[in-house]
């Protein structure tokens, strides 16, 4: 029921933010669209290791890094949470995270637990998550995301 809501939510978001922004040919067709030649397929270039930015890096998996500082201050108390051991606001927080999107290293089933990152003004547990691998009470292996498990970037100190 929730999933089918989120999905709802997300198909009438893109309908909508499609919509603006296009300028419209009088025939009513978007520009963009109007103008368009079909752009020629070629195979999926296979994954290469990436050169550190300037923003915080990458690491030997592939992911990018992301500074404490620079993280949301809801972020930072969280992991600060996740050193202590809790109290957890979220009964969620601290569930195994299973890794089906195979976005971070592979590991054994129970070595990833999740943690909710509060999102100002949202009524739910929103889409923000620290994730972290190895013992609970240690920070180890950190990522963090705020798209709900797209994309992750390792934490670092």
């Amino acid at each position: 029921m929730i999933r089918a809501r989120a999905f709802c939510f997300f198909v009438a978001l893109s309908v909508l933010l499609g919509a603006c922004g296009k300028d419209e040919t009088q025939s009513g067709v978007p520009e963009t669209v109007a103008s368009a030649s079909p752009a020629p397929v070629s195979p999926p270039a296979e994954p290469q290791a990436r050169q550190p930015d300037a923003a915080g890096g990458q690491e030997r998996d592939g992911l990018a890094t992301v500074h404490i500082a620079q993280l949301p201050r809801q972020a930072v108390a969280t992991l600060r949470l996740i050193e202590a051991g809790g109290p957890f606001p979220f009964e969620k927080d601290g569930v195994v995270f299973g890794n089906r999107e195979r976005v971070l290293p592979r590991h054994p089933r129970g070595y990833y637990h999740e943690y909710t990152v509060p999102t100002p003004r949202a009524r739910d547990r929103g889409a923000r998550r620290i994730v972290c691998g190895g013992p609970k009470k240690q920070l180890g292996d950190c990522y963090y995301t705020d798209d709900h498990y797209a994309s992750f970037k390792r934490i670092a100190d």
